[in-house]
């Protein structure tokens, strides 16, 4: 899959490199790079929207967000995963968790260790909310737990899942790129738990998960939560990331109207994790 990258050069970075990446999030740009003064965004060819992008920065201006300019490149398939693996480095978390590329000589850890082929897939711990999630997650008690990973990228999520005790994981992922993905990197780590899905919120065909993990984006998130609702089993856990900060109020209210009750918020650079628990 083609991906384009946008580079906005910013005069007043730390003020603005937070609002841009929440308004590009909005419109389906799914990652980002800071390299201050720059911030780079990512965006699949098939959603980029010339048109909206231009509306967005004429908004900026607008509000003096001080772009000095901005740059897109076309990135073909193979140049993003060439890149894409030029920069995976590994990703240590809690000191309980490394995530690893396959090409790593790494020094032996007494930790879960994860590997992961670094294609397109986003979900190798580098970004904040990945490591949010697998913070929580290590906190978590996964024993013989029957798990649903939506929006699964790269499996990074399902496969700690299966090394904390889950009895059976379903991960499903819209993108079928991904989805191969997630097989892939199964296989890397021999897990014999998990099911992968090539599919939406129409895959989901259980009611009897005791947890479900989405880190997708608030949009997202915020259209599929009946189903994540009808999904979980009484008292079952829901943790969801993929958005700010600042959209921690709009998603508890959302959970509150389908049946979930706050069990925590967790933080990491604006970026944030929410813990739910299904009433009864």
């Amino acid at each position: 899959m083609n991906y384009y990258e946008l580079t906005l050069k910013l005069s007043a970075f730390d003020t603005w490199h937070d609002i841009c990446v929440a308004y590009l999030a909005e419109l389906d740009y799914e990652s980002f790079v800071e390299e201050k003064p720059s911030l780079k965004a990512y965006i699949q060819e098939s959603l980029y929207d010339g048109g909206a992008l231009q509306a967005l920065l004429k908004q900026l201006a607008a509000q003096d967000a001080g772009i000095l300019g901005y740059n897109l490149t076309f990135l073909p398939q193979q140049n993003w995963n060439a890149t894409w693996e030029a920069q995976f480095e590994p990703v240590l978390i809690s000191e309980q968790l490394r995530i690893v590329a396959p090409f790593h000589e790494l020094q032996p850890f007494s930790g879960i260790e994860i590997k992961i082929l670094p294609k397109m897939s986003f979900g190798t711990g580098h970004h904040q909310t990945t490591h949010l999630i697998c913070e929580q997650m290590l906190q978590m008690d996964f024993q013989a737990k029957k798990v649903l990973d939506m929006g699964a990228g790269t499996g990074v999520l399902a496969i700690l899942a299966e090394h904390l005790g889950a009895r059976s994981i379903t991960a499903i992922e819209i993108e079928a790129w991904s989805a191969e993905n997630i097989l892939e990197n199964v296989a890397l780590n021999g897990s014999q738990r998990i099911e992968a899905i090539h599919g939406g919120a129409e895959a989901i065909v259980d009611d009897d998960f005791d947890i479900i993990l989405a880190n997708i984006n608030k949009n997202v998130l915020l259209a599929q939560l009946p189903k994540y609702g009808a999904a979980l089993s009484a008292e079952g856990l829901l943790l969801l990331s993929g958005f700010f900060v600042t959209d921690v109020a709009h998603l508890q209210a959302a959970a509150a109207e389908v049946g979930f009750e706050p069990n925590g918020v967790f933080e990491r650079e604006n970026w944030a994790v929410l813990l739910f628990k299904k009433r009864k």
